[in-house]
């Protein structure tokens, strides 16, 4: 990973971010198909990540805090399996006004505010996943589509 990303990941906004990942995109022989898939992923994962870093409540799929958001982090959570699982969390904390699903203590979850869930939410119906029932499966040619987008953004990095 470049150090510029771990820089552009730990303090800049989503549009800053994004923008970045887009113009390196450009620099690159990729097929247009990839490149109408990585901006609209990225945006929908920073979407979500963003304001949990801003609150000091990022963490990893597994549930477990992290201090900080990386490229890795980012890619950890590009896996549409964890997104999914992402916005289901978020999505059942915001209900409850605090964070849940995960190992972070309990006075830092009661610090969570409501994350504005639609531009995640759009991306992933647009690939079919059910936002009404957690345990519905997509297809998995969705799933393997986003691994491709996923080794294309690392790439960027």
């Amino acid at each position: 990973m470049k150090q510029e990303s771990y820089e552009l990941f730990r303090s800049s906004d989503i549009d800053t971010i994004v923008d970045t990942i887009d113009k390196e995109l450009q620099t690159r022989n990729e097929s247009p198909f990839w490149k109408d898939k990585v901006v609209p992923f990225s945006h929908a994962i920073l979407s979500a990540l963003i304001p949990l870093r801003d609150m000091d409540l990022l963490f990893t799929p597994e549930g477990k805090y992290a201090d900080r958001l990386t490229p890795e982090l980012f890619l950890e959570w590009s896996d549409f399996l964890s997104l999914k699982t992402l916005a289901f969390t978020l999505a059942k904390s915001n209900e409850a006004g605090e964070l849940l699903r995960t190992t972070l203590d309990k006075d830092s979850c009661v610090k969570y505010e409501a994350i504005d869930l639609k531009t995640l939410g759009e991306y992933l119906s647009l690939y079919t996943v059910n936002l009404e029932r957690e345990d519905l499966d997509f297809p998995i040619a969705n799933y393997n589509l986003h691994q491709g987008v996923s080794n294309v953004i690392k790439s960027l990095l």
